[in-house]
């Protein structure tokens, strides 16, 4: 069989357990209501939780960045591509999350591989939350792939007991991962048990808030700062800047001596170009925004509460649905059968409504879903409009019980 042959017997099994990926061809920036594919839809499956991502003062901060400083940076942050703008972008962050420095990434992947990699030595272990994102167990994965006296471990997802289980299985020096906020369930990471069974075992906990950082905490500085939790406490703090702050990229935060740490060890910095200074200014002028204007998330949670009394009075009367029980921007309604999500979500585009449509192996089995992420750009007719076409939909289509 050609390699051709090959792959398309993998592509055809994957589309008939309807666990296909189609891409969308988006014609109009980001925001709520938004032309895809020729049609118009409010938009129910983006990150940009705060809506920033079109800020008039975002978009002027780019542009007189191109103007000034042109467009690529042109090399890895240390050969010539850390600019002042990125300089400006780390002191920012620093300070917006309390930690003595920050360091930049292209993406949370990257900053994930990085500080995994970068960080766990020969004989050191991995203990991660059942449910962290991909990139945390890809990382893992990847270092005690690499480290011959290493292992990683996973624990039931937030359950302290199968924690601790785990963690006397190791010696001191462990990392222990876990999703700040949980990018399918939206729940928020049992923070302070966290670190304080990382305390009592003397392990280190690294927090991907990539899903809390611009949402959660005094200014929006997180779910750590949310949760009263210092430094010395989640030692290791990555967030993105893709989703709340409505940009691109992401970083790490901590002790001087973690980030030097990084920059010396974690092949994904050393050996990547660095941003466009440009999307370093955009940056800039987004955290300040989130960090100086608490009304986009009082807006945001006014939002979440609407959404969350509708679903009450909506799924009342309907069987075979779960709203799980999420308090942050991420709401998802359980449908258990990838035929049912698929077909709910067709019935929402075709009334004007894009929401994203997860399934295995994304999720686990059995727990395919509807992942409804709300705005602050959100307004009550949107929400409005969204439950009555749900709950339509919902009542047509096939419930497997």
């Amino acid at each position: 069989m050609t390699l051709d042959g090959h792959l398309q017997a993998r592509l055809a099994a994957r589309e008939a357990a309807l666990l296909y990926r189609q891409r969308v061809t988006v014609e109009s920036s980001n925001q709520v209501d938004q032309v895809a594919a020729g049609n118009p839809f409010v938009n129910f499956c983006s990150n940009d939780y705060l809506g920033l991502a079109n800020h008039p003062q975002v978009k002027a901060a780019i542009k007189a960045a191109v103007d000034e400083a042109g467009f690529g940076s042109g090399a890895s942050h240390l050969v010539s591509g850390h600019s002042l703008w990125h300089h400006k972008l780390e002191l920012v962050l620093a300070r917006l999350t309390q930690r003595p420095r920050a360091l930049l990434f292209s993406t949370g992947y990257m900053a994930n591989m990085a500080l995994v990699t970068g960080l766990l030595e020969n004989g050191q272990s991995v203990v991660g939350d059942k449910l962290n994102h991909a990139s945390l167990v890809d990382a893992a994965q990847l270092a005690c792939a690499n480290k011959s006296k290493s292992s990683f471990l996973r624990y039931k997802h937030s359950d302290m007991a199968d924690l601790e289980r785990q963690l006397k299985k190791t010696s001191a020096g462990t990392l222990v991962l876990t999703d700040g906020v949980f990018s399918m369930d939206g729940d928020i990471a049992p923070l302070p048990a966290l670190a304080a069974l990382c305390r009592k075992y003397k392990s280190y906990l690294a927090v991907d808030d990539a899903h809390g950082f611009g949402c959660l905490g005094p200014n929006g500085a997180g779910s750590v700062l949310a949760a009263g939790l210092s430094v010395g406490d989640v030692p290791v703090y990555m967030g993105t800047l893709g989703k709340a702050v409505g940009g691109f990229g992401a970083f790490v935060a901590g002790s001087e001596a973690l980030i030097e740490t990084l920059i010396q060890f974690a092949r994904p910095y050393i050996y990547t170009t660095a941003l466009p200074p440009a999307v370093a200014a955009g940056n800039v002028a987004s955290v300040a925004l989130l960090r100086d204007e608490p009304s986009y998330r009082v807006r945001l949670q006014e939002n979440i509460t609407l959404f969350k009394a509708q679903a009450k009075h909506h799924l009342a009367s309907l069987e075979g649905v779960k709203l799980l029980p999420s308090d942050t921007a991420i709401q998802p309604l359980i449908l258990g059968a990838e035929k049912r999500v698929m077909q709910v979500a067709g019935h929402l585009l075709q009334a004007g409504y894009w929401v994203g449509s997860i399934r295995p192996p994304t999720v686990p089995v059995g727990t395919a879903r509807l992942r409804i992420t709300l705005s602050a750009k959100h307004t009550q007719q949107h929400i409005d409009g969204l439950w009555l076409a749900l709950a339509e939909a919902l009542k047509v289509t096939e419930y497997d019980r």
